[in-house]
């Protein structure tokens, strides 16, 4: 029983490293909890579960706000699931540990429905003293610094300090990395105008009065053009024109009087297929990218029927197309990568939007999940996801966080919840790979091998 309630106890504290309290310090701390409580257990595979049962609990608990609680629960149990292997660490020796969760983590990111990898350990370091690694090993080099970290801890409560001796710190060495230097190239700036325009009410309906959504970022966009402040481009989040504005002279008309090119988040539809676009809308020409990755029972429903008996808000949704490739915006210097909300947590997208841009905008749309944490945590994965690239990030909500992060992951201005205003952004832009964007997926594979070399070779391999 203690270690099953150590299990839990560590599994409270991994959720309070990220938002909306997002205290970095305890990633580390509670999973070298969890190895602990691991070591001790009669039923590794249980504690494991009940481990990452009150972690996805909590830290997703903003899923249920308006659409109940079996959503919550079966996707709380679910992602809980797959953490079950961790406690084949027991029976192999613990050393194995940060090599089995990475692994874990992964297929997570990856599987079912595209993956949820929306609470990978890196997403809750942004505020980390060694946040660089991901720019020389991406967001699985930082997942995988605080399982390093952790285990070292774990050896220290464990009481191996006994013959300690440097081999014990071995896990650690990729630290020095930080200590790279990158050599960031800026091509010129971009003068900004986010607008975060507010929608009638939060919640599943937000957008069941479209046209006032759009008048909202309407208004507020010729609000701040009264400050006659200078700017290259107007920015509008996802879902701000839910009307299709290549069939509404009205809309059409409205966004023509702006002046300014101007990048907006909307519904279209074309060949009969509904899709969520952001295009680049100016009055005699318009680009349009169409999202890629789709949000599973949100943008489409898998397994319409089974999912129907769990919550009937299923109809409500209305299967979107994703799209087939890439879009860059060009605007004077810069070249903007589009990325879709739910697309921000997809390695391959985020890497091949940073590789063809020298400047990422994110629009998203926060209004379904009301006043909870989820923009918060969001906006703590832009925020790696920035230095992952060195990329300065538009981040634009509807009624969310908006905010201005810059390459090294620092936000430079943000809106607050539910608020209709508007930021000012001069953006830098940067044409320079990191060292993670150049390796793609063999960062994550020397990652995984470090790992899995530093286990063979460990002195303690706690079994």
């Amino acid at each position: 029983m203690v270690a099953l309630f150590l299990s839990a106890l560590s599994g409270v504290l991994l959720s309070g490293a990220f938002a909306p309290y997002s205290l970095w310090f305890l990633a580390p701390i509670s999973i070298a909890l969890h190895l602990y409580a691991l070591k001790r257990s009669k039923n590794p595979y249980l504690s494991s579960f009940i481990f990452a049962l009150f972690f996805n609990a909590i830290a997703l608990h903003w899923t249920s706000i308006y659409v109940g609680s079996p959503p919550w629960i079966i996707l709380s149990i679910g992602e809980s699931a797959m953490f079950i292997p961790l406690g084949l660490a027991k029976r192999y020796g613990m050393a194995y540990h940060p090599f089995l969760y990475l692994i874990l983590e992964q297929i997570r990111s990856r599987f079912p429905f595209g993956g949820f990898g929306w609470l990978r350990l890196a997403y809750s370091q942004a505020d980390a003293p060694y946040r660089w690694l991901a720019a020389i090993g991406g967001a699985g080099a930082l997942s995988a610094i605080v399982l390093s970290i952790a285990f070292t801890l774990f050896l220290v409560i464990s009481g191996k300090r006994d013959g300690f001796h440097l081999s014990f710190l071995a896990p650690l060495l990729p630290l020095l990395l930080i200590f790279l230097p990158l050599n960031i190239a800026n091509v010129g700036s971009i003068k900004t105008l986010m607008v975060q325009g507010g929608v009638p009410q939060l919640g599943l309906d937000f957008n069941s009065r479209a046209t006032a959504v759009f008048f909202n970022h309407l208004r507020e966009s010729k609000k701040a053009l009264l400050e006659a402040k200078p700017i290259d481009l107007i920015l509008w989040p996802e879902n701000a024109v839910d009307v299709d504005p290549f069939t509404s002279p009205k809309i059409t008309s409205a966004l023509n009087t702006l002046p300014a090119p101007l990048i907006i988040g909307a519904v279209i539809r074309q060949g009969g297929k509904l899709e969520n676009a952001s295009i680049l809308w100016s009055a005699d020409s318009q680009s349009i990218y169409i999202k890629e990755h789709l949000t599973p029972f949100g943008e489409y429903i898998p397994w319409r029927a089974i999912a129907r008996r769990v919550s009937p808000l299923v109809d409500n949704v209305q299967d979107f197309s994703p799209g087939m490739k890439p879009m860059v915006f060009t605007v004077k210097k810069a070249k903007i990568a589009p990325i879709i909300c739910f697309e921000l947590i997809d390695d391959a997208v985020v890497r091949a939007a940073a590789r063809r841009s020298n400047l990422i905008v994110v629009q998203t749309n926060s209004a379904t999940f009301g006043k909870s944490a989820q923009s918060a945590q969001q906006l703590s994965i832009t925020r790696v996801r920035a230095i992952e690239n060195a990329r300065n990030i538009l981040s634009v909500s509807t009624s969310g966080i908006s905010a201005v992060i810059d390459y090294k992951g620092n936000v430079d201005k943000e809106s607050q919840l539910n608020q209709s205003t508007h930021i000012y952004a001069e953006a830098s832009l940067i044409n320079t790979q990191t060292p993670a964007n150049k390796a793609g997926g063999w960062a994550l594979i020397a990652t995984l091998f470090w790992l899995l070399l530093f286990t063979r070779l460990h002195p303690f391999r706690g079994k």
